[in-house]
């Protein structure tokens, strides 16, 4: 009892010690902030104003926008009067900043131009802030043809060496397009040291993959970003500034939303609420009275969790929360929650309003959007295009400055060869040589052409081939399936159910060799992905909550190696869905691992965090059919299958050449 005491006193002193430290914490933040608004009045002109106000993170935590917006405009008329010309054009910069902060991008744009009319007399810094900040009004108002010709001046100004589209592809709806130019574009400017840098660059990607509805895909990339932005954070290192701080802070608060929303699109509504809440506070204490997409979006989407929950007081809370948006697909969302919410209330005259808004705004913008999308979309092609072009051309101008430097150096080297050999044998040896060169040529040629159409025809018939031994797999398949179902023992329907997913499992390399370009090779992240897919569908009572990592990402396997490799998976993923989980799946976890590098073996590796093997597994695993198919397919490959008992599941691995 006396010693239950002493812990609560020292727990208390301890809790009051923290509490003031706190609390003297955030005076001193609250005393900083309030600086800022002072120290910016007390510059003496416009132009030291302008670099303080684009260089102060947090500026409107302790004083909003609407003030600074208000203080701006008595020294913009100041100026005026005096026709001080380089300050009203600073005051109206700022202006336009904060016009673009509180969402009103109209009212940004319109100054931003006004300022782009006066370009040429800017110093370089203020020309990249203008030009910037109309890329980002244009983005937002989804004008894409003037954000193309802003990208295509900052080029010509020196300010970027290429004029990147993802993001555009992106805004258009072609996620896919969009991940693929910026990885392409991206990945090559990445340092592995930039964590910053490689958070954003996963976040991104994931962000394309949860738009094109492939969530478990883009949690992985969302989980590693979470985890390079922490890494940021926490590095002592190096000495940030509170800038770079405040940008990895929202940084980290998207990244957290984000993975909220895949879990909200997974219908894991629990899961994703604590997500989606931390990244609204920490967007509400670093991005401070500055417009959010990322804060409506997480707001509607945890109303939306709580309404799918039944819980209705909190799902209105988050519906009256203070909130304006902006985007038509945030304000569809809203009034779908909407109806949504009034209908599980029974009140089904609200419940028909808000649905019968939705239907006017789709109305009006599906009279024109498609139209609209499919012209912007052109533009962006045709830009896209036309800058391609012009990087063909400056490389092809390249290529015939190196082609002139050479033929330069080949004429040299002929007046001093003919002047050597100036003789008729020699010129005589010489028309021969290139007559019989000409005759080489044009055989080659014909030996190419005849080549590259047998190729073709081979092409052709391989796939053809790949594709009848999949429909005939597919056709056993479903004959075990006929069987299945007039057979009533147990041990043969789960005789003829095991039979018929490894059946599955080689016709799937044969669909996938036919599906691709290079039909040498199988890419592995794809195939293990939908062979996870088929297994789930044969087990349709389990597998469905466990948590599957697959880490095979630019693998590339032959077909010798792929259908051993892709039955030992089978193998393995289904005893884990048999098995492994026989009381409750939810926290359930398979972690599967390939690598293969140039000049190495490769590295194969599956775990689970099931009940484990049994203790008599070795005397098991010799009259186990599985075990037995396993451990021949590994001989295959050519290696041996190893197997480690952990105190928390079991683990399979072995390399493999």
């Amino acid at each position: 009892m006396k010693r239950n005491l002493i812990l609560n006193l020292i727990w208390s002193l301890l809790f009051s010690v923290y509490s003031f430290v706190v609390c003297a914490q955030q005076e001193d933040l609250s005393m900083q902030n309030e600086d800022y608004y002072k120290q910016f009045q007390e510059l003496e002109n416009g132009e030291l104003r302008t670099f303080f106000f684009f260089n102060t993170p947090n500026r409107y935590n302790q004083v909003s926008p609407y003030d600074w917006l208000d203080t701006v405009k008595v020294y913009l008329n100041s100026s005026e009067k005096t026709k001080d010309t380089a300050s009203i054009r600073n005051y109206q910069l700022i202006q336009s900043q904060i016009y673009y902060d509180l969402g009103n991008y109209q009212k940004s744009l319109a100054i931003s131009k006004s300022l782009y009319d006066n370009l040429d007399e800017l110093d370089m810094e203020l020309k990249k802030t203008i030009l910037d900040l109309l890329d980002d009004n244009y983005a937002k108002l989804q004008m894409f043809s003037n954000q193309i010709e802003v990208r295509r001046i900052k080029r010509e100004l020196g300010l970027t060496e290429n004029i990147a589209f993802y993001d555009i592809y992106a805004s258009l709806g072609q996620y896919r397009k969009a991940m693929t130019d910026y990885m392409t574009e991206e990945k090559k400017e990445l340092k592995d040291d930039d964590y910053y840098g490689q958070a954003i660059y996963n976040n991104t990607i994931g962000e394309y993959l949860r738009l094109d509805k492939s969530a478990p895909t883009a949690l992985s990339y969302f989980k590693k970003s979470e985890g390079l932005i922490q890494v940021f954070l926490s590095d002592v290192t190096n000495q940030r500034t509170d800038k770079e701080i405040t940008d990895g802070k929202i940084l980290k608060a998207i990244i957290i939303g984000n993975i909220g929303k895949c879990h909200l699109q997974l219908k894991e509504y629990e899961k994703a609420i604590p997500y989606l809440e931390e990244s609204r506070d920490i967007i509400k204490t670093f991005n401070k009275s500055k417009f959010s997409s990322d804060f409506i979006e997480n707001t509607l989407a945890l109303a939306d969790c709580y309404l799918k929950l039944d819980n209705f007081a909190k799902a209105t809370d988050y519906l009256s929360d203070d909130m304006t948006p902006v985007k038509t697909e945030n304000i569809l969302k809203r009034n779908r929650i909407y109806a949504d919410f009034y209908y599980k209330t029974g009140d089904f005259k609200n419940a028909t309003f808000y649905l019968k808004r939705n239907i006017k705004i789709r109305d009006s913008i599906d009279a024109q959007a498609s139209n609209i999308i499919n012209q912007q979309l052109t533009s962006v092609v045709a830009q896209d295009l036309e800058n391609s072009r012009k990087m063909m051309e400056m490389q092809k101008a390249e290529l015939e400055e190196s082609r002139k430097d050479i033929k330069a150096r080949d004429d040299k080297i002929s007046l001093v060869f003919v002047s050597l050999i100036f003789t008729l044998i020699g010129f005589a040896g010489l028309v021969y040589a290139y007559l019989k060169s000409i005759k080489n040529q044009r055989l080659i040629a014909e030996q190419k052409f005849i080549i590259e159409n047998a190729l073709v025809e081979k092409d052709s018939l391989l796939k053809e081939i790949h594709h009848r031994v999949k429909n005939n797999l597919q056709m056993v398949s479903s004959l075990l399936s006929l069987q299945t179902k007039n057979t009533t023992s147990k041990a043969a329907i789960e005789a003829l159910e095991e039979g018929k997913s490894r059946v599955k499992a080689m016709a799937l390399i044969h669909q996938k060799l036919y599906q691709n370009d290079d039909l040498s090779v199988i890419e592995m992240q794809g195939y293990i992905e939908s062979l996870i897919n088929s297994i789930q569908s044969v087990y349709k009572k389990g597998g469905h909550n466990i948590n599957i990592a697959i880490d095979a990402e630019g693998v590339e396997l032959d077909i010798d190696r792929a259908i051993p490799f892709g039955l030992i998976l089978n193998e393995l993923v289904s005893n884990s869905f048999k098995y492994a989980f026989p009381h409750d799946d939810s926290n359930g976890k398979i972690y599967i691992h390939l690598r293969k590098m140039i000049g190495k073996e490769g590295f194969f590796e599956y775990t689970d965090n099931g009940i484990g093997l049994p203790d008599d597994s070795e005397e098991r695993a010799k009259s186990s059919m599985g075990f037995r198919l396993m451990s021949r397919l590994a001989n295959q490959l050519q290696t041996t299958l190893n197997t480690d008992k952990t105190t928390d599941g079991v683990r399979f691995w072995f390399n493999f050449k």
